[in-house]
C-alpha cells in the first residue's frame, strides 16, 4: 500500500469515527418542555422524569445528582445534549430495576425456573464432550435448575455424566458437584435443583448418594422418605441445593420397565431411553435398593402407569414431577389444556426438546408457559431465537432465576382454559429513534470499519398466539449511527406472558443479511419513556456499545 492510500484510508476511517448521533426531534422537543434558557434544572428534570418517564418515587436530590454526575457544563443544568447524553446513559435503563420483587414465599410449583437440559454438553447431543464448563456457564447466567444422566463406569466402578447411547465424552459426577457447589449461589441465592436421569445400579446409587451428601454437605437439601404434600417455597430453601430424580426401583424391577416402554414408544425422552450400556447388567441377581439415595430425593418424578388422564391426576396428600416431551405437551395441550393447568398448580411439569434435536436447538416456550409448565428444560449450548426468549423471561425478577407464574394460572377456583382467546389489555407503543456503538465494537459485530452498514431493526412480540407479532423498519443506508424514528404498536391480551424481541440486522442485497445485535425483554417489566437499550450477541452477552434509544408507552385500549 503506498503512503498516499494510507493516509486515505486513515482519513476515511476518521470520517465515519467522528460521526455521532444527534438528538431526535422529540428529544429536543421535551427538553424545550422542561427547560428554561436553554438549561434543564433540577427542578425540570424531576418534574420531566415524574411526568414522562414514569419515575414516581424520584426526588429532586435525585434529579440533582444527575446533573452533578454530567460530564457537560454548566454544572447548575443540562444543556440539549447533555440531556440526550443521559437519556441515550447505561443508566438509563428499560427495565425496572427493582431486583428480587416477586413474592418469594409460594410453593415452588407456584414459579417458572429457569432450567437447563443435558447440562452438561458442550455442543450438539451426539458427539460433543460431556463437561462441568457448561454447568458453570449456565449457573454464572441465572440457571436454576440442572441436568445431570449418570450412568455407570464398569471399569473403575464409578459414576459417569453422560449423554447415553452417544458418542458424547464423559466426565465425572464428582467433577460436575464439586462445580454445581462452587458456582450455585453466583447469581443469585435461591435454590438450585438437580434433576438426575439415573441409570445406576443399586450399589452405585448408593455410591452416588454418599458422592451427592460429602461433596454437597450442609447446603443439599435432605427431606428424608416421606414425599412433601405441598413444595416449599424458595425463600426457605435459599442457599439450598435440591435433588431431583425417580424413586429408585429395584434394578431388575426397573430394567423391565424400561424395556417395555421401549418397545411401546419410538420418540422417547432422554430420561427414559434404555440404552444397550444396562445389558451386562440385566442377568444379575435381584439386588437391594439404596434406601441413602431415596433420601436424598425432595422432588419425586415419575409418569404413573397408564393414559394421560392418569399422568395429570391431582393428589390432594402428594406432590410430583411429571416429564412430557414437547411433542407431547403439544399433543396433550390439545385435549387436556386445563388439566394440565391445574396439575402444575401444584405439581411440577418439566418439558424437555424432542429426541430429534441432536443439534442442540430448541423449542418455543410459549406453549409450556401458558400451560404452567416451571421447568422448561433448553439446550444452553447454541444461540437460537427461542433460547434468546428464555433469557427474556428470565430477566425479570432480578434475574434470580424465578418468575411467579402470572395469578390467572394460580386460580384453584376458576382453572385457566389455554384454548380461550381473551381481550386486549394493554397497548404497547414502541419507538426505534436511532442506534450507536457499532463502529467501536466492530472487532465484536466483524462489520468492515470502511464501509458503513446499512441497519433496519425489527419489533415484535413474542406471546400467546394473538399476541405474537413481528414488524420491521425501514432501512437507513450507509450509516454508523442510523436514526429511523419510526413508532410500532402491539395490542396485547397477555402482556404478563409477552416478551419483547428486538433485533438489528445489516440489509446485504447478495447474501443473508448480517446479523447486529438483539435483546429480549419482558413486557411486564419496561419502564416507560425514552431508555437506552444495550443490545446483546447472538448468545445472550452484552455488546460493550452497541444501543438503540428507544420510547415505550402504555395505554389502555379504548
Amino acid at each position: 500500500m503506498s503512503k498516499q492510500s494510507y493516509r486515505v484510508c486513515l482519513c476515511f476511517r476518521r470520517r465515519f469515527k467522528m460521526a455521532v448521533a444527534q438528538a431526535p426531534e422529540d428529544v429536543k422537543n421535551l427538553f424545550e418542555m422542561y427547560s428554561e434558557n436553554g438549561l434543564m434544572n433540577a427542578d425540570g428534570l424531576h418534574k420531566f422524569l415524574v411526568e414522562y418517564q414514569k419515575e414516581d418515587e424520584t426526588t429532586t436530590d435525585d434529579a440533582q445528582k444527575i446533573i452533578d454526575g454530567s460530564k457537560h457544563l454548566p454544572r447548575n443544568g443540562l444543556h440539549v445534549e447533555a440531556f440526550f447524553r443521559h437519556l441515550f446513559s447505561d443508566t438509563n435503563s428499560p427495565q425496572v430495576s427493582l431486583g428480587v420483587h416477586h413474592d418469594m414465599n409460594a410453593p415452588l410449583s407456584h414459579y417458572f425456573i429457569f432450567t437447563g437440559h443435558n447440562s452438561y454438553l458442550t455442543g450438539n447431543q451426539l458427539n460433543s464432550d460431556c463437561s462441568d464448563v457448561p454447568i458453570i456457564n449456565a449457573l454464572k447466567r441465572g440457571v436454576r435448575v440442572i441436568e445431570l444422566d449418570i450412568w455407570p463406569n464398569s471399569e473403575k466402578d464409578d459414576v459417569h455424566v453422560l449423554h447415553g447411547g452417544t458418542l458424547t465424552a464423559p466426565v465425572t459426577l464428582l467433577k460436575c458437584l464439586s462445580s454445581i457447589k462452587e458456582y450455585a449461589f453466583v447469581s443469585s441465592d435461591f435454590p438450585v435443583v438437580i434433576t438426575l436421569e439415573d441409570h445406576l445400579t443399586p450399589d452405585l446409587q448408593a455410591k452416588a448418594a454418599n458422592m451427592i451428601t460429602e461433596t454437597l454437605g450442609d447446603i443439599l437439601f435432605t427431606p428424608g422418605p416421606e414425599v412433601f404434600k405441598e413444595f416449599p417455597s424458595p425463600e426457605t430453601l435459599k442457599k439450598r441445593i435440591i435433588i431431583s430424580t425417580k424413586p429408585p426401583k429395584d434394578y431388575t424391577e426397573a430394567k423391565e420397565d424400561k424395556d417395555k416402554e421401549n418397545d411401546s414408544k419410538s420418540d422417547k425422552a432422554d430420561d427414559e431411553v434404555a440404552t444397550k450400556k444396562a445389558k451386562p447388567h440385566e442377568n444379575k441377581p435381584k439386588q437391594k435398593k439404596a434406601p441413602e439415595y431415596k433420601r436424598l430425593i425432595a422432588i419425586h418424578a415419575g409418569k404413573p402407569k397408564g393414559g394421560l388422564d392418569e399422568c395429570l391426576e391431582v393428589d390432594p396428600e402428594k406432590v410430583r414431577r411429571l416429564s412430557l416431551s414437547e411433542l407431547e405437551l403439544e399433543k396433550a395441550a390439545e385435549t387436556h389444556g386445563k388439566k394440565i393447568v391445574r396439575f402444575t398448580q401444584r405439581n411440577m411439569l418439566r418439558v424437555y426438546p424432542k429426541g430429534i434435536r441432536v443439534d442442540s436447538s430448541n423449542y418455543n416456550p410459549m406453549i409450556a408457559w401458558l400451560h404452567g409448565a416451571q421447568m422448561v428444560a433448553f439446550n444452553m449450548q447454541g444461540c437460537d431465537k427461542h433460547l434468546r426468549l428464555m433469557h427474556g423471561m428470565f430477566k425479570a425478577n432480578g434475574q434470580c432465576g424465578y418468575v411467579k407464574k402470572p395469578d390467572f394460572l394460580l386460580n384453584t377456583n376458576e382453572i385457566f382454559d389455554p384454548e380461550v382467546k381473551h381481550s386486549e389489555k394493554t397497548i404497547l407503543k414502541v419507538t426505534v429513534y436511532l442506534g450507536e456503538g457499532w463502529y467501536y465494537d466492530f472487532d465484536h459485530t466483524h462489520f468492515d470499519p470502511y464501509s458503513p452498514p446499512d441497519f433496519y431493526v425489527k419489533v415484535g412480540i413474542a406471546g400467546v398466539p394473538a399476541d405474537k407479532q413481528m414488524t420491521k423498519s425501514k432501512i437507513v443506508e450507509d450509516s454508523w449511527v442510523p436514526s429511523w424514528n419510526q413508532e410500532f404498536e402491539f395490542h396485547l391480551t397477555m402482556p404478563q406472558l409477552a416478551l419483547l424481541r428486538i433485533e438489528v440486522h445489516e440489509y446485504d442485497m447478495s447474501e443473508k443479511d448480517d446479523f447486529a445485535g438483539q435483546t429480549c425483554l419482558p413486557v411486564s417489566e419496561i419502564r416507560s419513556g425514552i431508555r437506552a437499550v444495550p443490545l446483546m450477541d447472538k448468545k445472550g452477552d452484552k455488546y460493550n456499545n452497541v444501543k438503540l434509544l428507544m420510547r415505550f408507552e402504555f395505554t389502555n385500549p379504548s
